[in-house]
């Protein structure tokens, strides 16, 4: 289902003291495409698919979901989408099958649907056999895996991810937006994905929108045409290059303004 985001604007904080987040923030995400958000620190990104998911109010502007955003009927935010956090806020007190299945214990679903659903899902991620693993137990990696697991098994269209794999080793994030990629060929949801990473976001996505420094508004957006599915061997390819190029340009420029901002902060 679309996403369609029209004049949006979020503003923290009061007078004199407010900080303009958002502005004007106008995109239609695609239905079943896997969109990259890229910017600097500070801009917004995250802010924005949290707005999306429902999880923070905003100022003015639409957010509006569905096949048809333009229809009458309004999709309620969060109601079709699900969030993967950085910080994965599984529960360390809880086996690896009790934290995928989670969400559906809240629904109501009996222990043994929700625990038969969760072990199939925890076998498409590669952990069959650390079903009553604790987290604590578990590499980052294996961490991440129980994490997507448990966002899948809500079969929910939407699916945003806030810097899922930033605090991982450079090998695990290889391995794991790999992983990412044969989900959601697999399943074809419509995808959200915030990172600071060019690769990363030219890897994954089809598009990748690029956020100028606060306040965030969008400075362009690239289309990806590389031919799926997608791998590592891509990034040392010239088409891969040349979408890295034009990305690092952007970005390169709104870094910097970031930085301006912050030395006149201090100053």
């Amino acid at each position: 289902m679309d996403i369609v985001v029209e004049n949006l604007v979020q503003v923290f904080g009061e007078a004199p003291k407010q900080v303009l987040a958002l502005d004007r923030v106008s995109h239609r995400f695609p239905s079943q495409k896997f969109t990259c958000i890229l910017g600097p620190s500070g801009c917004g990104k995250s802010t924005l698919a949290q707005i999306i998911g429902g999880i923070e109010p905003f100022t003015s502007g639409t957010v509006t979901v569905g096949s048809d955003a333009h229809q009458k009927s309004r999709i309620a935010l969060g109601s079709h989408s699900v969030m993967v956090w950085q910080h994965l806020n599984l529960f360390p007190w809880r086996s690896v099958i009790d934290n995928v299945a989670f969400g559906l214990e809240m629904q109501g679903v009996d222990k043994a649907e929700r625990n038969e659903r969760a072990k199939a899902l925890i076998a498409s991620v590669g952990l069959r056999g650390f079903e009553q693993h604790r987290p604590p137990q578990l590499s980052g990696g294996m961490r991440q895996r129980v994490a997507l697991a448990r966002a899948l098994i809500m079969e929910r269209p939407v699916m945003l991810m806030d810097e899922p794999f930033a605090a991982l080793d450079a090998q695990t994030k290889i391995v794991m937006q790999e992983e990412l990629v044969r989900i959601y060929e697999r399943s074809k949801r419509t995808i959200l994905f915030v990172t600071h990473a060019i690769d990363e976001a030219i890897l994954l996505g089809d598009e990748v929108v690029v956020m100028t420094a606060r306040p965030g508004r969008i400075k362009e957006v690239i289309k990806v045409d590389l031919p799926r599915p997608r791998s590592q061997d891509m990034v040392n390819t010239p088409e891969f290059g040349r979408l890295y190029n034009r990305a690092l340009h952007l970005i390169r420029e709104e870094v910097l303004n970031a930085m301006k901002q912050q030395d006149a902060a201090v100053g």
